[in-house]
């Protein structure tokens, strides 16, 4: 499979299957980028996963209705850009825990 697919494709997982694909990724493939792409995509929707229940567990007392609605549209808005950028072949890293892996 072309390295720009197989990025596009676990940057779009995270509207469908935001762990199974990444790990299977990270399982199969035997190149270095997929396998970092595939540990990012994966270790963000982790984080922000912890951070929207985080803010609804605040919203109740209304300080976390905006956290949500950032760490909301931040959930759908990364992955669109992580996907535009492996369309147009530039490398690029997840905010948050890009520079983890």
């Amino acid at each position: 499979m072309d390295n720009k697919w197989a990025k596009v494709i676990i940057h779009a997982s995270a509207f469908l299957m935001p762990v199974l694909i990444p790990v299977l990724f990270w399982l199969l493939s035997s190149e270095h980028e997929i396998k970092r792409i595939s540990i990012q995509a994966l270790l963000f929707q982790g984080v922000m996963w912890i951070l929207n229940t985080i803010s609804i567990i605040f919203s109740f007392l209304i300080i976390g209705i905006p956290f949500l609605i950032v760490f909301g549209i931040m959930t759908v808005v990364v992955p669109i850009i992580g996907i535009v950028k492996a369309l147009m072949g530039e490398n690029w890293n997840y905010p948050i825990v890009g520079r983890w892996v």
